[in-house]
C-alpha cells in the first residue's frame, strides 16, 4: 500500500511539474503578446472576462493570469473594474485543464503515447532559440502531464478496495462542507487548483470516491486558488489589494453558488438520463466545474461595477496618488514595473505642467506642500528605478527603462527650476518679458491640456516647438535689454534680472520639450495600444490634486 501511495504522490509531482513547465514555455513563446492582449482588448468587464478566460487556457494557469492582472492594476495599465473581468475570465479558463485530463488523459489514455513528445521537446528546448526553445518546453510540460495522469491513475488503481468513498466524509451537508475544506487545503499546499482537479478526476475514475464528493473537493479547489492572487496583494498597492481581494470575494460567492447547485445538478442528470451521470462521470465532473463558473461570471458581470465599489470601501485609498503605482511588488516582473514608472511618471508630470501655470499666475504659498509633493514622487521613482535591473538583450523593456530614465533626469531637473520661483516674480511688471512670460502660461496650459489625452507625440511637438522659440529669441531679447540698461531706462540690477528669466524661461523650455521627446518614446514602447487609459488617469489625477 505504501507504494501505491508514493506511486500516487510521484505521479501527482509529475503532473504538476508538466504543469509548471508547460506554463513557462507558454509564457515564454506567448507571454508578453498575451500580457499586451490583456490591456488591448480589455475595455469592459465583459471583454476583460472573455480576455482572462481566453488568457488562461493558452497559458493553462489561472493564477499567471490573475497575478498578470494584478500587476497590471498596480502598473495603471487598467482600472480596478477592468480587472474584474479578468479575473471572472480566469476561473472559466481554468477549467480547460479539466477537460483535457478527461478526454485525453482517461479517454485516449495518452501517458505512454506522449513520451516521445517530451524527448523532442527536451532537444527542441536544448538546441533551439528564443521563442522555439520555449516551445520545445511547452511541449515536454505538455507530455509529462499526461505522464502523471497515467503514474497517478496506477498508484490510484493499486489502492482499490483499500481507499473507497467510504474512507472519505459521507455524502451530507456536513460531509460536503468537509470535502469543501480538504480541496481549500489541497490548492493550498500544491498551490494549483488543476493538480487537485486532476487527482480528483483520477480518484472518481478509479471509483475512489464518488461523484459528489468529488464535485465538493472541485469547489474547495476553486475557492483554494484564491490563495496565490492573495499572497500576491501582501504589502502591495491600494489597487493591487483590491483586485486580489476581490478575487476572494468572487470566489467564496461562486463556491456558494456550486454548493447549492451541487444536488439539482445530479438531479437533472438523473431525470433526463438515469444511470448517464455515474457512467461518464469524469466528463459530468468536468462539466459542473464549467459549468458553475461561467454561471457566476454570467450572474456578476451585471453587478460588476457595485461589486468594485464595495471592494473600494473595504480597501480604502492610502498614500500619495502620485507614487501609488510604485508597488515594489511589481518587481518582480521588470515589464509590468517598468509600466508603472511610465504611468507613475505621466501623472508627476502633469502635475508639473499644472504648478508651472500657477506660477506664471502668480500663486501663493499654499502651491509649496505640492511642490513638496512632487519632489518627493520624483525621488521615489528614482529609487524605484534604480531596483529594475534588465539584460540589454530585451529590446522592449530596454527601450523602456532607458526612455524612463531619461525622462525622470529631465523631470527632475525641470523641479529644480520650478522651484526657483523668484525667477518669475513680477514678470508682468516687465515690458519686455511679459510678452514671452504670456507665450510660456499659454504654451503651458497647451501642453497640460494635451498630456491630459495621453498624446504624448503631440505634447512632444508642443514642446519642441516652445524650445525652438525661446532658443532662437534669447539673442533678441538680450540685445533689448543691453539697450535698455544703455539708455537708462533700467539699471544694471534689472537688467540682469531679466536676463536671468529669459535664460531661465529658456532652460524651462528645454527641459519640457526633452520630456516630452522622452516620454513620447516611453509610451511608444508601452504595453498600451490606445491612449484612452491614460486620458482617465490623467483626468481623474489632476482633479484630485486641484
Amino acid at each position: 500500500m505504501l507504494g501505491q501511495i508514493f506511486e500516487l504522490l510521484g505521479g501527482l509531482g509529475v503532473f504538476l511539474l508538466g504543469v509548471v513547465i508547460m506554463t513557462s514555455g507558454l509564457k515564454g513563446v506567448a507571454g508578453v503578446a498575451l500580457q499586451g492582449a490583456l490591456t488591448r482588448f480589455t475595455r469592459s468587464p465583459a471583454s476583460g472576462a472573455a480576455t482572462g478566460a481566453v488568457s488562461t487556457a493558452i497559458l493553462q494557469s489561472s493564477s499567471a493570469t490573475i497575478v498578470a492582472a494584478v500587476g497590471f492594476v498596480g502598473a495603471g495599465l487598467l482600472t480596478f473594474p477592468q480587472a474584474l473581468g479578468i479575473i471572472l475570465g480566469a476561473n472559466v479558463g481554468t477549467t480547460i485543464t479539466g477537460w483535457m485530463v478527461a478526454l485525453l488523459g482517461f479517454k485516449l489514455k495518452l501517458g505512454t503515447v506522449v513520451l516521445p513528445l517530451i524527448l523532442a521537446g527536451v532537444l527542441l528546448h536544448l538546441f533551439a532559440r528564443g521563442r522555439w526553445s520555449s516551445s520545445g518546453f511547452a511541449l515536454a510540460g505538455f507530455g509529462l502531464i499526461f505522464v502523471g495522469i497515467s503514474t497517478m491513475q496506477a498508484g490510484m488503481s493499486g489502492l482499490e478496495g483499500v481507499v473507497t468513498p467510504n474512507s472519505f466524509p459521507s455524502d451530507t451537508l456536513l460531509g460536503r462542507l468537509q470535502l469543501i475544506a480538504i480541496g481549500i487545503g489541497i490548492t493550498l499546499i500544491t498551490q494549483s487548483s488543476s493538480a487537485g482537479v486532476a487527482a480528483s478526476l483520477t480518484a472518481l475514475h478509479t471509483g475512489t470516491i464518488s461523484f459528489e464528493q468529488a464535485a465538493a473537493l472541485v469547489i474547495g479547489m476553486d475557492i483554494g486558488t484564491t490563495a496565490t492572487a492573495l499572497i500576491a496583494t501582501l504589502g502591495g498597492s491600494t489597487e493591487t489589494r483590491r483586485t486580489g481581494y476581490s478575487h476572494v470575494v468572487y470566489n467564496l460567492m461562486t463556491g456558494l453558488g456550486a454548493f447549492l447547485l451541487l444536488s439539482p445538478y445530479v438531479w437533472a442528470w438523473q431525470s433526463f438520463a438515469p444511470g448517464a451521470l455515474y457512467a461518464n462521470a469524469e466528463l459530468a465532473l468536468v462539466g459542473f466545474h464549467t459549468g458553475f463558473n461561467i454561471l457566476g461570471v454570467l450572474v456578476i458581470l451585471p453587478f460588476t461595477h457595485s461589486l468594485a465599489n464595495f471592494i473600494i470601501r473595504l480597501v480604502p485609498e492610502r498614500g500619495s496618488a502620485l507614487e501609488r503605482h510604485l508597488d515594489k511588488h511589481l518587481l518582480s516582473e521588470p515589464g509590468i514595473a517598468l509600466e508603472a514608472v511610465r504611468t507613475s511618471l505621466e501623472n508627476i508630470h502633469l502635475e508639473q505642467l499644472v504648478l508651472g501655470q500657477r506660477l506664471f499666475e502668480g500663486a501663493d504659498a499654499s502651491v509649496l506642500k505640492r511642490f513638496r509633493d512632487v519632489s518627493h514622487a520624483l525621488s521615489s521613482a528614482q529609487s524605484y528605478v534604480d531596483l529594475i535591473h534588465l539584460e540589454k538583450a530585451q529590446s522592449r523593456e530596454w527601450q523602456l527603462l532607458r526612455s524612463c530614465m531619461h525622462s525622470l533626469d529631465h523631470m527632475q531637473r525641470l523641479q529644480r527650476r520650478l522651484e526657483e520661483s523668484e525667477r518669475v516674480r513680477d514678470w508682468t511688471s516687465m515690458p519686455l518679458i511679459k510678452p514671452i512670460g504670456d507665450d510660456m502660461r499659454v504654451a503651458l496650459a497647451e501642453l497640460h491640456a494635451t498630456a491630459v489625452t495621453g498624446d504624448w507625440a503631440a505634447v512632444a511637438d508642443l514642446a519642441a516647438r516652445l524650445s525652438g522659440t525661446h532658443n532662437g529669441s534669447v539673442a533678441e531679447f538680450r540685445d533689448a535689454i543691453m539697450a535698455r540698461v544703455a539708455s537708462g531706462e533700467d539699471d544694471t540690477i534689472q537688467g540682469n534680472r531679466q536676463l536671468e528669466m529669459v535664460r531661465w524661461m529658456r532652460r524651462v523650455a528645454e527641459h519640457l520639450w526633452r520630456i516630452g521627446h522622452h516620454l513620447s518614446r516611453v509610451d511608444d514602447a508601452s504595453f498600451k495600444e490606445t491612449a484612452t487609459k491614460s486620458a482617465v488617469d490623467g483626468v481623474n489625477l489632476s482633479q484630485n490634486l486641484h
